[in-house]
């Protein structure tokens, strides 16, 4: 009887030490955390909601690179060997590629020549390429992407939070 006992508490002891074997889950970013997805660079934009998400980004292009390299292409008409490009070559951030591709078609400009701005010049972050385009905080170019963001999150139905002026342009959602 002592053998039973004794590998039933000695199981015990194992399974209790024993990480958990839960899968991670894809949650967006939550203020005030404290995990490793807080390190990620702020993008700079000028806009805190706009950064927090395509800090979002990154980690959804990191676990999901087809699928994020299939939404810059055919929804900011990026031509996919050019988001690849910017991804592998000129080393931009996930986050950085689709706030270059979204800015350039809410310009109509090629995502390519957005893209060229942001490497030649990180300086003043986004902020400053956007000086230097002459788009001001808060212009129609912005909310265009900023409304694009909601629209790629929904495609990757991927929970987002709309800050205030995204909750007057979409009433019927519920975040």
């Amino acid at each position: 009887m002592r053998l039973p006992f004794a590998a039933l508490c000695l199981s015990s002891v194992l399974l209790a030490g024993a990480p958990s074997q839960a899968p991670a889950q894809d949650a967006a970013p939550q203020a005030g955390t404290t995990d490793a997805e807080e390190a990620v660079p702020d993008p700079g934009t000028g806009d805190p909601w706009v950064d927090t998400w395509l800090a979002d980004v990154d980690l959804y292009a990191a676990r999901y690179r087809d699928a994020f390299v299939d939404e810059v292409a055919r929804y900011q008409a990026a031509p996919r060997a050019l988001v690849e490009q910017l991804l592998d070559e000129a080393g931009m951030r996930a986050g950085d590629v689709y706030f270059a591709c979204a800015v350039g078609r809410a310009l109509g400009r090629p995502c390519r020549e957005i893209a060229a701005h942001w490497r030649r010049d990180r300086t003043g972050g986004w902020a400053g390429v956007l000086e230097r385009l002459a788009v001001e905080p808060g212009a129609e170019p912005l909310v265009r992407v900023k409304r694009g963001l909601v629209a790629s999150y929904d495609r990757w139905a991927r929970p987002i939070r709309l800050d205030a002026s995204l909750r007057r342009a979409f009433p019927d959602r519920e975040t």
